[in-house]
């Protein structure tokens, strides 16, 4: 696991009361975070909520950061941990039609390559991006945590091990039973399309 130096010199220096360093990594990770729960989230408030608390839980807790460690694995834990703490917060409110943007195509549905120039092909796209949208809301929290981190953030499975501190192996078969599951779901929509 390779140290990214730079970050661990800005985490020492804001350990030491360098706001100059902890703004820049604010500035290296608030895009990053922000992605990471509003995918996790599918709400731009929450998400944004997230941002400010991971980095509050981070200033908070530098002189606890294990500087041998990768600084980025060291946020995404935290960021993904407060997020899997909101899912279960909301888990007896949760909804299918939850926010699916802010209006200013921050979700990642909209970065999405698309070779397709037509009004029906668009139409078409809008739709698979909105039938994964809902299949990936219905995975079970310890399933979505791992699916978005290794799909849309593609994270390797050591690195997920390392974010969520659970052993390649597990992360592995949440990885597999994850897209299983997602298939299953999908797999019905997407059959009964084409009739």
């Amino acid at each position: 696991m390779a140290v990214n130096y730079v970050e661990t010199r800005l985490a020492k220096l804001s350990r030491n009361g360098d706001r100059r360093a902890f703004a820049e990594l604010v500035d290296l990770y608030k895009d990053k975070i922000y992605h990471l729960a509003y995918r996790m989230l599918s709400q731009s408030q929450a998400a944004e909520d997230i941002v400010q608390e991971t980095f509050l839980r981070v200033y908070k807790n530098l002189h606890r950061y294990d500087e041998t460690q990768k600084f980025s694995t060291w946020i995404y834990r935290i960021a993904t941990n407060l997020c899997i703490d909101q899912l279960r917060k909301r888990k007896s409110n949760y909804s299918l039609d939850a926010e699916m943007g802010d209006g200013e195509g921050t979700d990642w549905y909209a970065l999405l390559p698309s070779g397709e120039d037509t009004p029906e092909g668009q139409l078409l796209l809008s739709e698979t991006q909105q039938q994964i949208r809902r299949a990936i809301n219905t995975l079970p929290d310890k399933y979505k945590s791992v699916v978005i981190l290794r799909y849309m953030h593609d994270m390797s499975l050591q690195e997920i091990s390392d974010v969520l501190g659970m052993p390649v192996t597990t992360i592995k078969t949440r990885v597999h039973r994850g897209r299983e599951y997602l298939r299953k779901k999908l797999e019905p929509e997407f059959s009964s399309d084409k009739k």
